[in-house]
């Protein structure tokens, strides 16, 4: 056997490249059973960024279920989710070019529109087969000097362009279901300044044979408890998820129409609504629920039965699970592991096998490249504790010169209100096959540890995601693991706020990478979309009456403090970040005289999905990181222009 190579962190060959990352990588969501066939949504780098639904028939056949010029995604909310439904074989999308609701029958060619050619956006659909209509989500932009207005609504399928309002008044609204008779429909809805993670309220209605709503009546008053995911049994009792416990909770209506507590834990059966058609429970039978919840960050897959409230854990090799549903007899899934790509899983429930029937990448890396993530728990402020996942650097081919440490790049997650995953994602592997450690934060404000967790970074939205971030970097270097002059941050979105928060405020991090981040808050309370356009009320203070806090944490207005080299990454379509909010920062930095560099992606909107982005982003990170902490690259990348670099 022949030994390893030496050589200095940073200067690792890999096999992992960017190339390799987006020419065998898929997204994989939303997923519908209908019958004998399952259904899912692949996001394709190689093609745009496309969302293809697929197909997988009994046989185990796999097909696209609509053509090639068509994408599944939905701009409700601008993240979408919730994006088609299907019975009987015939699929109900919506496309992102036109955000009309597209019918595509199995076995016909073209899909036929179903929604006029106007400026609305539809999402979240079910099936009111009795009434020959969809119930869904709808987003109306037809006069652009207001607000957006959300509704739940009915769309036709005669095709006459018929619909018609079903509840209206708030602001938002989401989880449209309708009992299994047909009688009653449940909904979430919620009001500014309010995320549904802060508080939403569930209702239920009658529907007369019309379908006219009837008798409406609020049964989770949620000003202050968040409720997630309505769903009604086969015999017609409601479920939903709540965490007025503290924890997202299972929980149904009792005959008083009182709530009643399945299976109190502290862990999390639900998760935050930044898109639509999120599962985390499903039905196998009245008596039968298929649940996944996370505890401490990882997630698990339990059968509860209804009657008995006992809840069985069922082993399996994953650490992250989600869009779960279940028929008699079986449960699909997506899943992951720290050691295996996210797959759209199937499990036997009578056997308990399962079977991955499509994985997002068909890459099988070696093990001995693959670097495992360490749960860790770390002190910070106030005499609190932080979490996160270290990834130590790992590549069997080489090692690093004696008494030498490892650069260091901690991640912060985006969000804020989100959390990171122990999923196997080549997009980490890249830097730790390379030799540089990587510590994923989940900082105070993420989920899966509970509300009084995730509440921590209100007001202090700028301060506390911070100081864990900091803080996490410390504990691995007061350990001997990691090299405190080549310690580097990076993010995407709220990630990048984070980042160069980190980078300005606190003297820790010696470079940084920003991917479409804030750098005015003020800007983005005044610019961005509807959804969040007042998520900073919670996270800040109201705006404008704290305008004092907003430019006080607002990276952009205090350069003077920023010492160290930033590369920023901005899609030019994107609309919840704008592209201003960049480039103001690069601009500042640049008559400043510090090393930056700026990347800006035409086509791209808040996350970048086509596959040349994706790999000019990583490469270009790492060469950046490179030119800043004096390591050479085993492989030629495609230079990126840094300005101020001597």
């Amino acid at each position: 056997m022949s030994s390893k190579q030496v050589a200095p962190y940073g200067s690792w060959k890999s096999l992992i490249t960017s190339e390799l990352i987006v020419k065998g990588s898929i997204g994989l969501g939303q997923i519908a059973l209908d019958g004998e066939d399952i259904y899912w949504i692949e996001g394709r780098p190689q093609e745009a960024g496309r969302n293809c639904i697929v197909r997988r028939a009994p046989d185990g056949g796999i097909e696209d279920a609509i053509p090639r010029d068509f994408n599944a995604r939905t701009r409700v909310h601008e993240y979408g989710g919730g994006d088609y439904a299907v019975s009987g074989g015939t699929i109900y999308f919506s496309n992102f070019a036109d955000q009309r609701i597209y019918r595509k029958l199995r076995g016909n060619e073209e899909p036929e529109a179903l929604t006029p050619a106007v400026n609305m956006r539809y999402a979240d659909m079910i099936i009111d087969a009795a009434r020959n209509r969809l119930i869904c989500v709808r987003e109306d932009h037809t006069e652009s000097e207001r607000e957006a207005v959300n509704t739940i609504a009915s769309v036709s399928l005669d095709g006459n362009d018929a619909s018609r309002v079903l509840a209206s008044g708030n602001d938002f609204y989401s989880s449209p279901r309708l009992s299994r008779d047909g009688k009653r429909l449940a909904y979430l809805t919620w009001n500014h300044p309010n995320m549904p993670w802060d508080g939403c309220e569930l209702w239920v209605c009658e529907l007369d044979e019309s379908g006219a709503v009837q008798n409406s009546a609020r049964v989770a008053d949620g000003t202050e408890e968040s409720v997630f995911q309505p769903e009604w049994s086969p015999s017609g009792r409601l479920y939903f998820v709540s965490d007025r416990s503290g924890w997202w909770n299972l929980y149904r209506l009792n005959a008083e129409g009182e709530a009643e507590a399945l299976c109190p834990l502290e862990a999390e059966f639900g998760q935050p609504q930044w898109v639509f058609g999120q599962s985390m429970y499903a039905f196998e039978s009245e008596s039968s629920i298929i649940c996944a919840f996370m505890e401490r960050g990882r997630t698990s897959l339990a059968r509860l039965n209804t009657e008995s409230k006992k809840l069985e854990r069922i082993q399996l090799p994953y650490s992250d699970i989600t869009y779960v549903r279940a028929a008699e007899g079986r449960a699909v899934f997506r899943a992951g592991s720290p050691t295996e790509a996210a797959a759209v899983v199937a499990l036997d429930l009578s056997a308990m096998k399962h079977e991955a029937l499509r994985r997002a990448t068909d890459l099988r890396i070696d093990e001995c490249y693959i670097s495992v993530p360490q749960a860790i728990e770390f002190p910070t402020e106030d005499g609190l504790t932080a979490h996160g996942f270290y990834y130590p650097p790992h590549n069997c081919d080489y090692s690093a010169p004696e008494n030498s440490l490892p650069p260091l790049l901690v991640k912060s997650h985006g969000g804020p209100t989100s959390a990171t995953s122990t999923t196997f994602a080549l997009g980490i592997q890249y830097w730790t096959s390379r030799g540089i450690a990587v510590l994923d934060v989940n900082y105070g404000g993420s989920t899966g540890y509970g509300r009084a967790y995730r509440r921590r970074l209100n007001d202090r939205w700028g301060i506390v995601d911070v100081d864990d971030c900091v803080n996490g970097a410390r504990y691995l270097i007061e350990r001997g693991l990691v090299d405190r002059n080549a310690c580097a941050i990076d993010g995407g979105s709220a990630g990048g706020y984070t980042t160069l928060c980190a980078l300005t405020f606190r003297d820790l991090f010696k470079a940084g990478a920003s991917h479409f981040g804030v750098s005015d808050l003020a800007a983005l309370a005044t610019e961005t979309h509807k959804f969040e356009s007042r998520y900073l009320d919670r996270l800040i203070g109201p705006y404008p009456e704290r305008a004092d806090l907003y430019r006080e944490r607002s990276p952009l207005f205090f350069t003077e403090k920023l010492s160290c080299p930033v590369i920023f990454f901005q899609g030019l379509e994107d609309k919840i970040v704008l592209p201003n909010q960049a480039e103001m920062m690069v601009d500042a930095l640049r008559e400043k005289g510090l090393p930056v560099a700026y990347v800006p992606f035409e086509g791209e909107q808040h996350g970048f999905r086509r596959a040349e982005n994706i790999r000019r982003a990583l490469d270009g990170e790492l060469y950046f990181y490179s030119k800043i902490f004096g390591f050479e690259l085993a492989d030629e990348v495609e230079p990126v222009r840094i300005d101020n670099l001597s």
